[in-house]
């Protein structure tokens, strides 16, 4: 089996891993928000908050580096699952030990008990990195979707019942408990490698120095995704966080839709056509156009039906969600495509390049942020929109320096998407203007995305007909493999 196909195999089992969690994940989502207050939500990001930052210094890039390395030897695959252990082990402990403090900062007493037990969570990360980055590697994704949808599954039954047996919180911290426990027991069961004791400092180093830069970039990132969610929890508290958390967590997970098939087999494949660059070209432009076009229309359909989907999914309760959920929509057509340079970079071995543009893009958000907060959620969630696109032809010049794709051919391919989007939107803002006095609300969110999608086939195939032959080329593709 040739690159090409090892890379479409592995993109079909990370669609099933991608896009089966994730389905599954808004199930859940969609039962618990209807369940529980928006306060509970609130209080979870809040915690997640401290959490995520602690996470940042458990693996320290090590999986990262096994998966782009070239020669990899036993000693590293040693070495880096008994550091990371190590330190699973020791932040386990601090986050237990740092609870109180962190809940007497954002004056919310419910924090620490939430905070103790979400705590146990880095031993699962510690436990999994070595083994998820060996498959990674491997292209072998088969394994990662199992235990991704298995996980996925126990946790959110889990939640649910917790919530309906009236726990509250409660039941998001034993759903993301349950969740981990049993990704780290299928990832095992189904992996054939097993620590050893050679550990070795040289291995280490050689892991190492590639890593430092992920966590320089994965600090940058936790400001660049999560500054917004502390000063919101401190200054407007969790309430609010509430409703702007539940916007963010569908961006996440419409983004994660799209993404998080293929920027997993980005990195290794990537990383195998780097010393064929025209080779590496052509699949950096094949993927960031084939991305835009699913991502263009679902973000923008998010936001002409924001005021129906907001209400019909979740209830009345979350109506202060709808102008932010319509403004974040906006940044998911620049994450889904942008998503890319940073496995350019990494499999190009440059990751210090992304540790210097996510400095500037952190720089900018701190600022942004700290003066948007005052001026209420939607505010923040405005700037952050509008500093990503200003901020991504910078982006856009560092990939050109790295494998000379040309701007002008970049930015052309996405045309045909544009275009079709706003016809799209244009035929769901008739529908309702149209039809939202004589039907009812889910009639009417469902009338309105069949009429979308049927207007941006349309001008698809009208306006590209050779764009749709290469889709159904690689959909053949796929299914022979």
């Amino acid at each position: 089996m040739n690159l090409r196909q090892k890379a479409v195999k592995g993109v079909v089992w990370s669609a099933i891993q991608g896009w089966g969690t994730q389905a599954i994940a808004f199930i859940v989502f969609f039962v618990l928000a209807r369940l529980l207050e928006p306060e509970a939500f609130g209080l979870v990001a809040l915690a997640g908050v401290f959490l995520a930052f602690i996470q940042i210094f458990i693996d320290q890039g090590l999986s990262t580096a096994i998966v782009q390395r070239q020669e990899l030897e036993p000693e590293h695959l040693d070495s880096a699952f008994w550091t990371n252990l190590g330190i699973s082990l020791l932040l386990t402990l601090f986050g237990i030990a740092a609870a109180g403090f962190v809940a007497e900062l954002f004056k919310e007493p419910q924090l620490a008990p939430i905070l103790r037990w979400l705590s146990l969570s880095f031993l699962f990360i510690g436990l999994n990195g070595v083994q998820q980055a060996i498959f990674e590697r491997q292209l072998a994704f088969k394994a990662l979707a199992i235990r991704s949808m298995v996980a996925v599954v126990a946790g959110g039954v889990v939640g649910v019942v917790m919530a309906f047996l009236d726990f509250g919180v409660w039941s998001l911290v034993g759903k993301q408990l349950v969740n981990g426990v049993v990704e780290v027991i299928v990832l095992w069961g189904a992996s054939n490698w097993r620590p050893g004791f050679k550990v070795s400092i040289k291995h280490f180093r050689e892991l190492f120095s590639f890593g430092i830069n992920l966590v320089g970039l994965n600090i940058l990132g936790f400001l660049n995704r999560r500054l917004d969610d502390f000063l919101i929890g401190y200054y407007l508290g969790p309430l609010a966080l509430g409703y702007y958390s539940i916007s963010y967590k569908l961006l996440l997970i419409m983004t994660n839709l799209l993404t998080s098939v293929t920027t997993k087999v980005a990195l290794p494949t990537f990383s195998r056509l780097k010393q064929e660059p025209e080779k590496l070209r052509r699949a950096f432009y094949t993927v960031t156009q084939l991305t835009s076009l699913i991502s263009f229309p679902t973000f923008m359909g998010m936001a002409a039906l924001a005021s129906e989907l907001i209400p019909g999914l979740f209830g009345e309760k979350w109506l202060p969600s709808i102008p932010v959920m319509q403004i974040l929509a906006f940044i998911g057509i620049i994450h889904s495509v942008a998503y890319f340079n940073g496995s350019v970079m990494m499999s190009m071995g440059k990751p210090s390049w992304q540790l210097k543009l996510n400095c500037m893009h952190t720089i900018a958000n701190v600022v942004l942020f700290f003066v948007a907060v005052r001026w209420g959620i939607e505010a923040v969630a405005a700037v952050y929109v509008i500093r990503s696109y200003l901020l991504t032809p910078v982006d856009l010049l560092v990939i050109r320096k790295l494998i000379n794709i040309k701007l002008t051919t970049y930015v052309y391919q996405y045309i045909v998407p544009f275009t079709g989007t706003l016809g799209m939107v244009a035929a769901i803002l008739i529908a309702k203007y149209l039809l939202a006095n004589f039907i009812n609300l889910y009639t009417l969110i469902v009338v309105c995305s069949l009429l979308g999608t049927a207007m941006y086939t349309l001008i698809i195939t009208l306006i590209a007909p050779k764009l749709i032959h290469k889709v159904m080329n690689l959909i053949k593709l796929t299914f022979s493999v």
